[in-house]
């Protein structure tokens, strides 16, 4: 009965690790950009009591006698799917109609990557998402010509006015109005002549196992060893999708299944603690057998 009574514990605190990835994808229910979670259970391990034979001309096969250790945590899988936009008429909220990550340069240095569009300009022009963290896009293939092309083999760049643009451009922030951001990254504005310049490009990342990407928080995903390499392109080429303005994606998360899963959770952690506290009770006959 001492392993029933670990079997149930394990069974306890893989239900636990249920429960509290449920409580995340509800707390985050309204959150732009969130994916949730999902738990899956595996059996632990087992001890081998008695072993298969193969069958003789005397006798038949004899099948293993097995015995179980509980349940563990087998996975927890980020469910990736696209969710819907939410129009918040907003010119730099943008929405990616389809695969792929924004990339940006987080405020420690790192690269990361997000589906979360709120976008802004700072005072000196840079191009940044609500935590501070630089958006980057492409630079153009020729600074010159006209209108400017966004050139994808060349190396991410952080969006800035003054860097993104020809001299001959306004370099200021305050000398553009009606900026807007076209379903291929292009990010335009009204300089002060009256004349509409493309003062920036969005790029667009994909993985190729984007399943092994991980969370970091603020959401964002950082590249791992099993998500494979980045693989950078225009919005809307390459199998990604086209930008749309004025719009956030909202959460994944599906409440009603939420609720669910937690009611099926609850009832199995109330299941394992009966299966202790009925061990319990066995040793405690067992203990009171000597008076």
């Amino acid at each position: 009965m001492l392993i029933a009574m670990y079997s149930g514990i394990s069974g306890m605190s893989a239900h636990q690790t249920k429960l509290n990835v449920i409580g995340n994808n509800i707390a985050n229910v309204n959150t732009y950009g969130f994916k949730s979670s999902r738990v899956t259970f595996s059996d632990a391990f087992y001890q081998t009591l008695q072993g298969a034979s193969a069958s003789t001309a005397t006798s038949g096969g004899i099948n293993s006698n097995q015995l179980g250790y509980g349940a563990k945590v087998g996975s927890i899988d980020v469910i990736n799917t696209m969710s819907g936009g939410a129009d918040t008429g907003r010119a730099l909220d943008v929405y990616i109609n389809g695969e792929g990550y924004l990339p940006v340069k987080g405020n420690d240095g790192m690269d990361k990557y997000t589906r979360v569009g709120n976008l802004k300009f700072d005072a000196t022009g840079n191009l940044t998402d609500a935590n501070g963290s630089f958006i980057q896009g492409f630079d153009s293939i020729d600074p010159a010509a006209t209108p400017l092309v966004a050139d994808p083999t060349k190396d991410l760049i952080n969006i800035k006015i003054p860097d993104a643009i020809p001299a001959t451009i306004p370099a200021t922030l305050a000398q553009f109005s009606g900026i807007t951001i076209g379903s291929s990254g292009e990010i335009t504005g009204i300089d002060d002549t009256g004349t509409p310049k493309i003062i920036g490009f969005l790029a667009v990342t994909k993985f190729d196992n984007v399943d092994g990407l991980s969370q970091d928080g603020s959401g964002y995903s950082i590249q791992s060893r099993n998500s494979g390499e980045p693989i950078l392109s225009t919005p809307g080429t390459a199998a990604t999708g086209t930008i749309r303005s004025g719009a956030l994606e909202m959460s994944n998360v599906d409440l009603s299944k939420e609720f669910t899963d937690m009611i099926i959770a609850q009832r199995g952690f109330q299941a394992n603690s009966r299966m202790i506290t009925v061990s319990d009770t066995i040793l405690e006959e067992l203990i009171n057998l000597k008076r």
